[in-house]
């Protein structure tokens, strides 16, 4: 059993602390401020525009790995949801989350996010500073109405896009807070760490420590540490992707996310490359049409339907040796896809980072008066990136075979196992052979 990381006094007098995480909340407000006010006030050139160096060459490609490293601590500094607790706190009404949140938020955060994607590709989010804004600041209106209205924190568990996203990686993420149940079974505190106490608010993303099984949902905010009269909490080290070996209820649409995800990233390598003209080409002819919008909008489609479908053939092959239907199959088995989902996120952000990071020292040395230097952004060569990108995607579907390998072996008997993995695993193989070629090749950057 993995040692208490709580056991150590420093660690726990700062999670403890009334400060924690107030003051992360602080500088991120204050960083998000200066980054909306650069993308709306800056240059216009999204090479020129600090906010937009700091949001999609630094924040965006450090997110997943934060992810795998603390979960989704991120959403617990993060600038909306500091946001949401400040408008509850003076004109919010407290009421409870619709039932319909509740049971299709997770297909909400799916269309929105894939809606996203999408418009970024066709409206030019990333490239364009004002584009960048304009979504951010319709992102704190979202949040603004769901604070004024619902309690805690129901826009990051139920609406927001990148809640999902972190939900599903943190599943991979190697540090896990969970309550220990010898110490709750004799609590006589009313579930503080859920309803609150004079200590402290209940748990804003509507968590019951004695409950929680995953990470998908707590943000490492420390609220129920600082709640819970027994110290019953314990923050431990653990396996990356363990989490996701021993699912009790697996659900269809967080699998579909997981899968569709693999999609997305794969569109968005191939319009990077120098192959996406000659896509475009053969498309127009085939659709009669040189317009982008549908033109793209096809290869979209088409890029999140080849995974779900190879996922869906794969469920079909594997019903046969485990019994269990598609549905089943497809919620157990998409779980193992996030991974790989995660290297190959990582690894496509890899290169937009070392390939544009000076781009964030640059733009950022220009709010001051000094021009921006007309050389290379990149902080490394191409070639050493790429080598950077393969190992990172080999650890990515090392950890996808050993989830669909563990999977397996949790939920059948002897004689099952291997059939029900090695029909995962050769769909694991394709989706890792498909981003190793697509690495391979040149790709373009962001600013």
């Amino acid at each position: 059993m993995s040692a208490n990381l709580l056991s150590n006094r420093w660690l726990r007098q700062v999670l403890a602390s009334r400060w924690y995480p107030g003051i992360l909340q602080a500088i991120t407000a204050v960083v998000f401020v200066l980054i909306v006010w650069q993308l709306l006030v800056g240059p216009t050139a999204a090479y020129m525009n600090f906010g937009t160096a700091l949001t999609w060459i630094l924040w965006w490609p450090l997110l997943p790995i934060g992810f795998v490293l603390l979960g989704r601590f991120w959403c617990a500094i993060c600038p909306f949801g500091t946001l949401s607790d400040l408008v509850q706190k003076f004109v919010g009404n407290q009421r409870p989350v619709p039932a319909f949140l509740k049971k299709y938020g997770i297909w909400i955060i799916d269309a929105l996010f894939i809606l996203i994607t999408w418009f970024d590709h066709v409206g030019g989010i990333v490239s364009s500073p004002w584009g960048s804004g304009l979504l951010l600041l319709l992102l704190t209106t979202g949040v603004i109405i769901s604070g004024a209205f619902m309690q805690r924190r129901t826009w990051c568990r139920y609406l927001c896009f990148l809640g999902g996203l972190a939900g599903n990686y943190s599943r991979s993420g190697i540090l896990a807070l969970r309550a220990n149940q010898k110490i709750c079974s004799t609590c006589q505190a009313k579930a503080a760490c859920y309803n609150g106490s004079e200590k402290g608010p209940g748990c804003p993303m509507f968590e019951f420590p004695r409950q929680m099984t995953s990470n998908a949902s707590c943000t490492l905010c420390a609220t129920c540490i600082k709640t819970c009269p027994n110290d019953a909490l314990e923050l431990t080290l653990r396996p990356p992707s363990k989490e996701l070996w021993f699912i009790a209820k697996p659900k269809f649409e967080e699998a579909f996310l997981a899968v569709v995800i693999m999609g997305i990233v794969l569109v968005q390598n191939i319009t990077m490359l120098e192959i996406w003209n000659g896509i475009l080409k053969e498309l127009e002819q085939y659709t009669g049409t040189n317009n982008y919008l549908v033109n793209f909008t096809i290869t979209f489609l088409i890029a999140m339907a080849v995974p779900v479908g190879l996922l869906f053939l794969a469920t079909v092959i594997a019903r046969q040796f485990n019994g269990d239907s598609l549905a089943q199959n497809f919620a157990k088995f998409g779980y193992a896809i996030i991974p790989l989902d995660i290297a190959a996120h990582i690894g496509h952000n890899v290169y937009h980072f070392l390939g544009e990071g000076r781009a964030i020292a640059d733009t950022g040395m220009a709010l001051f008066g000094n021009p921006i230097p007309m050389t290379s952004a990149a902080l490394v060569s191409t070639p050493i990136i790429q080598v950077i990108q393969y190992l990172i995607l080999g650890l990515g579907a090392l950890g996808s075979l050993y989830a669909a390998y563990a999977i397996a072996k949790n939920q059948y008997g002897k004689t099952r196992v291997w059939q029900s993995f090695a029909c995962y695993a050769i769909l694991i193989a394709v989706f890792y052979l498909l981003n190793l070629w697509l690495f391979g090749l040149p790709m373009g950057m962001r600013m």
